[in-house]
């Protein structure tokens, strides 16, 4: 009997978004609100050079701090106290609040064709907060970093989500927002891929991509 197909999702930037009006507060208190416009042209920068060095083996800072690195100069606040004020924010799950009209609806549409689970790079608390925004439910296995020990994209955080649901990852699915992080790291433990990519930083990569859950809807069946 052949193993179910599974589609394994990220949270961040793919489920549930940055809720930008606690994390941006350093900024609101100076009368800065930055639109999401210069939000995505960021994201879309960042991604690039964290890809890069990624390929390379290295990177010298993570990926939130090159993300806010250059917001910052963006908004020509040049300010080191500030930034690294943002990135912890950032790094905080429970600042990751906003999620998109109808995902639970979406979720629970693929549950019934498929085994669904998560795998996130997080700090330990992603259940508490797939709870809190009522999709926690919607998976058969969660698995998050901060528990498992290892930070995608290491083979071992796929490897025991794979475990979790008794998967076998050519019959798996990754969806997540980073190539470097979420395509490659599902690829080289053998699974497929595809781009969750609302910022449009992968549009000319040629690369598996969708913008919605929607999309993914439409497209799974030649993914899988």
């Amino acid at each position: 009997m052949p193993n179910p197909k599974v589609v394994f999702f990220d949270v961040g930037n793919t489920l549930l978004f940055p809720d930008r009006s606690r994390i941006l507060a350093p900024l609101h208190a100076r009368k800065i609100d930055p639109t999401i416009d210069q939000w995505h042209a960021v994201e879309r920068r960042t991604k690039s050079e964290f890809d890069a060095a990624m390929s390379h083996g290295k990177s010298d800072h993570g990926f939130w701090h090159i993300f806010y690195t250059y917001l910052l100069a963006e908004l020509q606040l040049h300010d080191d106290d500030v930034r690294d004020q943002l990135v912890s924010a950032t790094r905080l799950s429970a600042n990751w609040g906003e999620i998109r009209p109808g995902t639970r609806e979406a979720l629970l549409r693929l549950a019934q064709h498929y085994g669904i689970a998560v795998i996130s790079n997080a700090d330990g608390k992603i259940t508490a907060l797939l709870q809190k925004n009522k999709i926690a439910d919607c998976f058969e296995a969660i698995t998050d970093s901060g528990l498992v020990g290892c930070e995608k994209p290491h083979p071992a955080i796929f490897q025991s989500a794979l475990q979790s649901m008794k998967a076998s990852p050519e019959n798996s699915l990754y969806v997540g927002d980073v190539y470097s992080v979420d395509y490659e790291g599902s690829t080289k433990a053998g699974m497929r891929a595809v781009l969750f990519d609302v910022c449009g930083a992968y549009r000319d990569s040629g690369k598996p991509r969708v913008e919605s859950l929607e999309e993914l809807e439409e497209k799974i069946e030649n993914l899988l």
